[in-house]
């Protein structure tokens, strides 16, 4: 098994959280992920339990003796590093990157500086602030352009703009779920995922998933509700090609300190065969339709075994021992 321990007892990991639900906009995907993580995990002998943040109150995990938290949240408060640094105060290990890498990875335009400063490829971008804006960054970027909200998840408030007309619209739609709206060059080509397990220099990444979608359109309804959107793991794309995008995700990964487990999105440009980063999600879907599970599945490992084996990386920030890192009285 790829960058996996081939044995872990479910049993000895004590009493587990699965945090599902929460408060944000992909809400509906995290308690299919969570739902998923939850039966997983119970069939390997794990003392699991649903936990909705948006339902109840963390400290409930304290005071009820959860020894650690599997977090199947998406989208804000979920992996954007606030409930890390919730569970970090309470002293209770989770899954997942830690607080400063969960911020940055979810914020897409952080992401993109710090990936271009460490020579990573990634789309060029503006950030913007109106309708006007959006226009005037059609124009640097040329036709036809993303607009995004910076800091969502699963495609949520995106638009292809083709004309100036359409910029308007685009705007307002991201900015409902953020006021701070990326622009971003469009990359024409292969779509293609890829997931990392591990931590610093022990990161591996798992198989390539390529990504055919009806139109070119891999939007939120087929991401996750129809069976029309194709996947290709083997990828198909040629050996060197594959391998490019696992030492690309890689890099990606570690640039911005993240642990554990995590996806990142990659454009491979038509015109030259280029790999371009997206974005990386740190708290990827576990749903029936989810690509983490697929591309393990491609390196000899089920689904349950991978939430078993998330679980068991389940850490804190704060290094052993430090009081830093006591939990609350």
């Amino acid at each position: 098994m790829i960058g996996l321990e081939s044995k872990v007892d479910g049993q000895a990991l004590g009493k587990v959280a699965v945090l599902m639900g929460g408060s944000s906009a992909e809400r509906e995907v995290s308690l299919m992920s969570g739902s998923g993580v939850l039966q997983a995990l119970r069939s390997r002998g794990v003392d699991a339990h649903a936990f909705d943040p948006a339902e109840r109150d963390l400290g409930e995990l304290r005071r009820e003796g959860f020894a650690r938290c599997f977090i199947a949240l998406h989208g804000r408060h979920g992996e954007d590093g606030t409930v890390q640094g919730a569970l970090e105060l309470l002293g209770i290990p989770y899954t997942g990157s830690g607080v400063m890498a969960s911020s940055m990875s979810m914020d897409k335009i952080m992401t993109k500086r710090i990936w271009r400063a460490e020579g990573l490829p990634t789309p060029d971008w503006r950030l913007v602030a109106s309708a006007e804006d959006t226009v005037q960054a059609l124009q640097a970027l040329g036709s036809p352009m993303i607009v995004k909200p910076a800091r969502e998840g699963s495609t949520i408030g995106l638009t292809k703009v083709d004309s100036p007309a359409q910029c308007a619209q685009a705007y307002a739609l991201a900015a409902r779920y953020d006021p701070e709206v990326l622009c971003e060059q469009f990359i024409q080509g292969d779509e293609t995922t890829c997931p990392v397990l591990g931590e610093g220099a022990g990161a591996v990444a798992l198989p390539v998933i390529r990504i055919v979608a009806p139109q070119g359109n891999y939007d939120y309804q087929n991401k996750y509700f129809t069976d029309d959107t194709q996947y290709h793991c083997p990828s198909g794309l040629p050996l060197a090609e594959e391998q490019a995008i696992q030492r690309l995700v890689v890099q990606a990964f570690r640039s911005l300190g993240c642990r554990g487990w995590a996806r990142a999105d990659i454009m491979v440009r038509a015109s030259d065969r280029q790999p371009f980063l997206l974005e990386i999600n740190t708290s990827p879907g576990m749903t029936g339709h989810s690509l983490v599970p697929m591309s393990a599945r491609a390196a000899g490992v089920g689904y349950e075994d991978l939430c078993l084996q998330v679980l068991a990386q389940a850490t804190l920030d704060t290094p052993p021992g430090s009081t830093a890192g006591a939990p609350l009285p």
